[in-house]
């Protein structure tokens, strides 16, 4: 049977493929523009805009009996009604740990009511439901890369703020062992990195990982909003500045979830660093 990927050009989607087809698996992936996916070897690339209804034919599921679905915008609802119909039996959701509502500051959340209605269109449909819940992705971290390449500082808010970010080849490995492995349906698992760091501490870790000086400027959040809201709305930067502004007194916790389902700690984000060292260049 095949294993059907969403989102396979992502960040988790693109490991998660690659470490499916090592394990022996039949992968299928969806793309807007399969000549431009290169994925992994042996993965089947089909073409389609699952944004759009219409492109969603019964031959994507051909054979397809467990389904990774990538938290995407618009028309989860429809693809995931489509997949139950065509016999497709096992559901890995990739969603959020804001969508657990922990937290006040969680609660409608641009996060949260995005990815609790991701896990709802599943969860509503079909009873063969895994939920993943990573916190903060060290990819967020990519924010950063222009100013270091620049070598300019970094300029953040609430510096000593801590978080564990998690490395996107840790959420992959957990979705592969999930989607290959039985007694999962109807857990929701959350999910950090291994370590929770400061904000000075993180650009610590990533100037040890690329082997560079990186200096640290802690600017007010208003001078953040003011920094980024060209290109950032304005509920994404409250959501943030929120975030930050709690694990100052109230740090991050490490979840074992990823411990649990892989047997490893998970990757240090001095590791993440390394793997992303072409960025930072």
């Amino acid at each position: 049977m095949t294993i059907l990927i969403t989102g396979a050009t992502g960040a988790v989607g693109r490991h998660l493929a690659a470490s499916l087809v090592e394990r022996g698996e039949r992968v299928r992936a969806t793309s807007r523009k399969p000549g431009d996916a290169r994925l992994a070897a042996g993965v089947e690339v089909v073409g389609a805009d699952l944004a759009g209804p219409s492109s969603i034919g019964a031959e994507l599921f051909d054979g397809v009996d467990r389904m990774f679905v990538f938290p995407f915008a618009h028309g989860v609802d429809e693809v995931v009604t489509a997949a139950v119909a065509a016999g497709v039996r096992r559901f890995v959701v990739l969603s959020s740990l804001a969508a657990a509502g922990e937290f006040p500051r969680d609660i409608g959340s641009a996060s949260y009511t995005h990815h609790l209605a991701i896990e709802r269109a599943v969860t509503s449909r079909t009873g063969e439901w895994t939920v993943l819940r990573p916190g903060t992705f060290a990819n967020n971290l990519l924010s950063w890369a222009w100013t270091i390449k620049a070598g300019a500082p970094v300029r953040a808010p609430y510096v000593n703020s801590a978080q564990a970010p998690i490395h996107e080849k840790d959420v992959a490995d957990v979705a592969a062992a999930v989607l290959t492995r039985d007694g999962h349906g109807g857990r929701t698992y959350a999910l950090t990195g291994p370590q929770s760091l400061t904000r000075v501490e993180q650009v610590a870790a990533i100037a040890t990982g690329i082997g560079r000086d990186i200096r640290l400027l802690e600017i007010s959040p208003d001078e953040f909003r003011a920094d980024v809201s060209p290109f950032i709305p304005e509920d994404i930067i409250a959501m943030l500045l929120a975030y930050w502004s709690d694990t100052v007194a109230a740090p991050d916790e490490v979840r074992p979830g990823v411990r649990d389902l892989t047997g490893q700690s998970g990757r240090t984000l001095e590791q993440w660093a390394r793997d992303h060292r072409a960025d930072f260049a």
